[in-house]
């Protein structure tokens, strides 16, 4: 079993509040990484019809059950339960990380959790394995592209499973649209709604364009707007805001699109193996998808919020991503092995309008990590460290 970064953050929140949210996208091993970390809690999964209806039936005894609280899987089929968790931890004794609550359907969860639970919940965001953390279980190899191309949620990499990677991305995507997106469109509009998935996965790392979207699906750009919010609310899509420092010039305020985990974007665009991805158009667009989703696991296993942007002027000058941390880093991602001045000139630019002590960084499928003209190259098996 992989210990999980998001391990500590977890721990961390669970010695504050009261009640721990483990969210993230389908088969990113929520509920593995609850049961790891409290492993003497009682573990329920409302999987179970007959758990679900004891706790529906009453949902205030059903904790009652469980007085030292408990790992409760697919807390969002019971949005009862969550006003009596409500009224069990401001009536009953403050006891730090007693209810641990996941689930795979991120709407209704976050919706439950923010009318009863707010102030009251740490919230963890999962995401598939990192590099860092499958470079630690032996599970790495020296060709990125396998990275690009499989992706890393866990299953893929269970050895006992034996998942063909084709098999398990389409059988991903039907669960996706039958247990998520059910219920959140109209069934009228299902074909249409998995069309845009696959029209994002061609538009990773570009600026989001509404309209266009709307007249390759021919649905309105507010129903576009909508289906975009499901599919970065259950962390298929990211959204980069563009950087709104003050440089003096103008920049573009539109934000742009990638997809949380390359493999899915790969499979969506229908290539059948690493060597098809390297003669195709998207090489470079899903090199840099891997490159954000590796630095978005960094922040969320910290329990932190993302703080990327990016910046694009009116002119077209461009740098990939902005890391607005403890420190800035203006990071360009490149699919190069070998380090060239020249992929540096984006960053060193920005560095030097910005004037203060922000940090340039060129993201490269190197095998060294170094620094050159005052400009850190990560080696991608050091992404996101």
């Amino acid at each position: 079993m992989i210990k999980r970064d998001a391990y500590d953050a977890v721990m961390r929140l669970a010695a504050q509040f009261p009640v721990i949210a483990i969210t993230g996208p389908r088969q990113s091993g929520k509920t593995t990484l609850a049961r790891m970390a409290f492993p003497d809690k009682r573990y329920v999964s409302f999987d179970d019809k007959n758990m679900r209806e004891l706790a529906v039936s009453n949902p205030r005894d059903f904790l009652k059950a469980f007085p030292d609280g408990a790992v409760i899987d697919e807390a969002q089929k019971v949005p009862e339960l969550f006003d009596a968790i409500k009224i069990a931890v401001d009536n009953g004794e403050y006891i730090p990380g007693k209810y641990i609550l996941t689930g795979s359907s991120q709407f209704r969860l976050k919706e439950n959790i923010t009318d009863s639970l707010a102030g009251r919940i740490g919230l963890i965001k999962l995401l598939p394995f990192s590099i860092q953390e499958l470079d630690r279980a032996g599970l790495l190899s020296n060709d990125a592209y396998d990275f690009v191309f499989n992706g890393f949620y866990p299953p893929l990499y269970d050895k006992e499973k034996h998942f063909i990677r084709d098999d398990w991305f389409e059988n991903y995507i039907d669960t996706y649209m039958d247990m998520d997106v059910k219920g959140q469109i109209n069934p009228s509009n299902m074909n249409a709604f998995r069309k845009l998935i696959q029209l994002c996965a061609t538009r990773s790392g570009q600026l989001i364009n509404y309209d266009d979207l709307s007249r390759s699906i021919g649905v309105s750009a507010v129903t576009i707007k909508s289906w975009l919010s499901i599919l970065e609310a259950s962390y298929i899509i990211h959204f980069l805001e563009p950087d709104s420092n003050n440089l003096g010039k103008s920049i573009v305020k539109t934000p742009k699109l990638y997809f949380v985990d390359p493999g899915l974007m790969c499979y969506l665009l229908r290539l059948d193996s690493k060597e098809e991805l390297l003669l195709d158009d998207h090489k470079g667009a899903a090199v840099e998808t891997m490159a954000v989703s590796e630095l978005l696991k960094k922040r969320y296993n910290e329990g932190k919020k993302s703080s990327l942007m990016f910046f694009r002027d009116k002119n077209g000058f461009e740098v990939d991503t902005i890391a607005d941390w403890k420190h800035t880093f203006a990071i360009e991602v490149k699919s190069n092995s070998d380090t060239e001045k020249k992929m540096s000139s984006n960053v060193k630019k920005y560095v030097k309008l910005k004037g203060d002590n922000t940090q340039g960084m060129v993201y490269y499928l190197g095998d060294l990590t170094c620094e050159i003209d005052g400009v850190r190259y990560v080696s991608w098996k050091e992404w996101g460290k």
